[in-house]
This record gives C-alpha cells, sequence and structure tokens, in this order.
C-alpha cells in the first residue's frame, strides 16, 4: 500500500491564529508530491534557478524572457502582455512546502506551494484561457463562488501589484487588472486580479486579494497555486495581519514527518532571535546576519568578517544553504575533516563534498550556525547532509555567488518565526513534534 494510508489527519490546534499543515515537497503524506521518479539532480538544477533568480532580483537586473501568451485567447490578456520582459521571482516548485486553503463561498480546498521568497498568492482559475498544469482536486471556478469579484483597473491593488510582483501590470479589454507573476526556473501564472473570501479551517476573511491564473506553466509539481509570504502589502501576511497580527510561524518537516504554518500569535518565550536586517537590495525579502559556525565545538578558520561579507537571506524555498565562499571551504574541509572515518563518495552535480551512506546512520559531527543576536541552529546530521540517492549523502550547503541563503534542509524541523512587527527572526528547536 501507499505510505499515504498511514498519513494522519491534521488538527487545527486551538490556538488563537491560524494553524495550516505543511508537508515536505518528496513527502508521500503531502496532497502534491514532486514526481517519486524525479532524480536529485533535478531538484539541485532548479535550486540553481531560484538562487539565480534571487541574485539576479538582487542586482536589479530583469531577465530578458517575454510571457508566451496565446494572442488568440483574449486580445485583452495576451495583447498587452505580448513582450513584457519579466523580472525573475524566485523558482518554486520542487523546493518548497504545500499547505491547504480554502477559496471562495462555500469554501472549496485548493493545494497550494508556500514561499517566503515572493508576494502575490495566486491559483490556477478556469476557463484556463490559454494553460493550466495539472494539479490534484479540480481547478478553481470563479463562476462558483458567490463571493468572487474581479479587480478594476483603477484600483489601488492593481497599482499595487508591480511591487508584488516585479512585473508590470496590464489592463484587459473589459477594463480587469492583469498580474504576472514569473519564477526564476521560468515557470510564471499570468491572468485576473481578483478577490474573494479565503478560509483556513473554521477561519474566513473576506476581500482577499489574489490573481486567477490564465496561463500557468511550469513546475508547481500538482500544485493548484502559490502562497506568497514575503513582505509586502499584497502577500498573505500582509493581507490578514489586520485580524491575526504581523508575523507567521512554521516547521518545515522532513520527508517523514509533517509541520505547520500558523499565522498570527506565538509563544514569544521559547525563541532565540536574530534581527531583521534591512536591505536596499530587497524590501520584501527577509534578510538576517549570519554570525558564526562551529564543528564540533570549533570554531571554522575563517575571520568573523568573512561570514557578513555577503546579504544573507533566509527562504523557505531554496533547498541547499549558500555560504559566502570561504566560510563553505572553511566548512567542508572541517566536516570532512571530522568523518574521516566515513568513506568518501565523487561529488554529486552542485554538491562536492559527498559521503557513503545516508544521512540517518551516518556519524556526523554537531555544526552550529551562529546568527547576530544569539540566535543558533543546532545541525542535526539530517540538517547537515542530504541524501542524493540511495548510497550516497552530501553536505547540503554550496559557494553562494553574489548572496548567502539560508535553505530549508538547515530549517527542517525547527520552529522559525517571522515576527515582521518586531522585526525579528526566531528560532527554536523540535518544532515538529
Amino acid at each position: 500500500g501507499r505510505a499515504g494510508e498511514f498519513c494522519a489527519d491534521f488538527q487545527y490546534l486551538n490556538s488563537t491564529g491560524l494553524h495550516l499543515e505543511l508537508h515536505h515537497p518528496r513527502s508521500p503524506c503531502s496532497p502534491a508530491p514532486v514526481p517519486a521518479d524525479l532524480p536529485f539532480t533535478a531538484v539541485l538544477t532548479h535550486d540553481d534557478a531560484r538562487i539565480s533568480s534571487l541574485a539576479a532580483r538582487l542586482a536589479k537586473t530583469p531577465s530578458a524572457r517575454a510571457t508566451s501568451l496565446d494572442a488568440d485567447a483574449d486580445a485583452g490578456l495576451a495583447g498587452s502582455l505580448a513582450s513584457v520582459p519579466l523580472s525573475p521571482g524566485a523558482s518554486v516548485g520542487v523546493g518548497n512546502y504545500v499547505t491547504r486553503m480554502g477559496l471562495g463561498t462555500p469554501a472549496t480546498q485548493y493545494v497550494m506551494v508556500v514561499d517566503t521568497g515572493s508576494s502575490l498568492t495566486w491559483l490556477q482559475c478556469s476557463p484556463c484561457l490559454v494553460s493550466c498544469h495539472r494539479q490534484s482536486g479540480p481547478v478553481f471556478n470563479p463562476k462558483s463562488s458567490s463571493t468572487y469579484a474581479s479587480v478594476g483597473c483603477s484600483a489601488q491593488q492593481c497599482s499595487d501589484l508591480p511591487s508584488a510582483t516585479l512585473n508590470p501590470s496590464a489592463c484587459s479589454s473589459s477594463n480587469v487588472c492583469i498580474y504576472q507573476a514569473s519564477y526564476g526556473d521560468s515557470s510564471f501564472s499570468v491572468g485576473y486580479l481578483s478577490k474573494d473570501t479565503v478560509s483556513f479551517g473554521s477561519t474566513s476573511l473576506p476581500n482577499f486579494y489574489y490573481g486567477c491564473g490564465q496561463d500557468n506553466e511550469g513546475l508547481f509539481g500538482r500544485s493548484a497555486g502559490l502562497i506568497g509570504l514575503a513582505r509586502n502589502k499584497l502577500s498573505l501576511l500582509y493581507q490578514l495581519a489586520p485580524s491575526l497580527g504581523y508575523s507567521f510561524t512554521y516547521c518545515l518537516p522532513s520527508s517523514s514527518s509533517s509541520g505547520y504554518l500558523s499565522l498570527g500569535s506565538y509563544n514569544p518565550g521559547q525563541y532565540s532571535y536574530t534581527p531583521m536586517v534591512s536591505s536596499s537590495l530587497d524590501d520584501s525579502l527577509y534578510f538576517i546576519k549570519l554570525s558564526g559556525m562551529t564543528v564540533a565545538g570549533n570554531p571554522l578558520s575563517v575571520s568573523s568578517s568573512a561570514y557578513s561579507s555577503l546579504p544573507t537571506i533566509i527562504d523557505s524555498g531554496t533547498v541547499i544553504t549558500r555560504l559566502p565562499t570561504s566560510v563553505y571551504s572553511a566548512l567542508s574541509k572541517a566536516v570532512a575533516a571530522a568523518m574521516k572515518g566515513t568513506s568518501r563518495a565523487s561529488a554529486y552535480s552542485i554538491l562536492d563534498t559527498c559521503f557513503k551512506g545516508q544521512a540517518s546512520r551516518v556519524s556526523a559531527p554537531a555544526v552550529t550556525m551562529s546568527f547576530a543576536g544569539g540566535a543558533a541552529l543546532k545541525l542535526s546530521a539530517q540538517n547537515l547532509l542530504v541524501d542524493v540517492d540511495d548510497s550516497t549523502t552530501c553536505l547540503a550547503f554550496a559557494p553562494a555567488r553574489s548572496a548567502a541563503i539560508i535553505g530549508n534542509t538547515q530549517q527542517q524541523t525547527f520552529s522559525v518565526v517571522y515576527d515582521v512587527k518586531s522585526s525579528r527572526i526566531g528560532f527554536a528547536a523540535g518544532g515538529c513534534s
């Protein structure tokens, strides 16, 4: 039988705020898992595309890829977008976690990718004028919701779109605002800006602005769309904040457990915190300051300034953490020295420090990542190493190009709170249990 038969039903906790179940992209319990036969090299290729797009975003260089809209579908939708250069968002799909979101009246549940690197929430919408990818469950039909409304071109939210999607908005022949969300792996969604009632469990909120996607192409797994949690007034976080508060918490599970995403209040006492760093490079991403790393209790042999030589982002959708090159080299050497009893394996794609065996069975050193303000991640073997095939595990880090990125392998099983109101990020161990 499928492993899914053993997947427990998730309970909405009776805490204040919203509590949603999160699934690892390759978990058998996920409602929209990445294909089981997808080789890990494909995950790494996508991860690299996401990194490149985040780097391009920080360098403020739009990519010159035009949307491929079919001109016959809707002259208003396609004509206005035929040759707009799309800025990169961040690649979605294989590295991102998924949850369920309710939309419409009556509410229907949709499987959504969760992304701290993007702002606009969107999902595939019938009639799918140009293209819809395969998704689990039925596609959202605006006609079936009594509370659905499209958003006109003169609405403030239409003017706010460029800051949320990093792409210009457009206007259809029937005066409906058109959004275009594009991602670094050349996935994109284009459609009508809309509003409707959003619901999670028994909590529902009216007038939620999102994109109703008519042309959705790329690697989104079997999800219906994407929930944006970046710092922008159109993100889910900011739209729900007036009633729930400006914070969210998640625990990203390993592929064998389930985690959660919670919006609203949290218990502040259990976390160690690091300040959010404001960056002129991009005001919607979450920047923090890496201050040090130890392997088996010993600091890496690099200067303390090496850790902050690049801007550092924390991101839910990047799989492999990128470190400043000198820090990465020192980490690789120190981990290899500490694991000298374990047979080495050859490099795998972008991962060059590999061993024979699986993360759960090899003897790995204790590694700690420290951040300004005293917050720390004490990495288990499964946070340090990633299994790339049945007989090989590799250090889940790589050298950064223009920005360091704290990825999701290192965050797994920690409770991570993004407290935007207090401008801090907190970490607590044992979050998914």
